[in-house]
């Protein structure tokens, strides 16, 4: 099974640091997820991506059912979009269990397709003066 067009694969986050240091970065806030970004500045590298689902949102099989769901949306529509060099870290919320999966899956791509806003200089003067 050799094919000649080149897949677009996405590496996994796995271990306790890789997470932390994506917190450092920029934050996509959504209903039914947040979404952390980190540049890494290594834009030959493939994008990676974690998972992150609390305890408070349920038991181990909801808990794990919300981190497939949010796999597979991974895998079927958000993962051509996510950056190479990025790293990525969905936390998931309750609300991930309800939504539908076409639901789910569109929020997702819109928020990886996001492009980080600019940010304002820190002079200290109110915004409408």
């Amino acid at each position: 099974m050799t094919t000649s067009e080149k897949k677009h694969t996405v590496g996994r986050l796995k271990s306790r640091p890789q997470f932390l240091a994506v917190r450092e970065g920029e934050k996509r806030r959504g209903g039914l997820f947040l979404l952390e970004v980190l540049d890494r500045k290594e834009p030959d590298s493939q994008a990676r991506v974690g998972f992150t689902v609390t305890k408070k949102h349920g038991n181990a099989v909801e808990r794990n059912r919300m981190r497939r769901r949010l796999k597979e949306a991974v895998r079927l529509h958000a993962g051509f979009a996510m950056q190479p060099g990025h790293d990525y870290v969905v936390v998931a919320r309750r609300d991930v269990l309800d939504a539908s999966f076409h639901e789910l899956a569109a929020e997702l791509k819109s928020r990886v397709e996001t492009r980080p806003k600019h940010r304002r200089s820190g002079d200290g003067r109110p915004r409408n003066v």
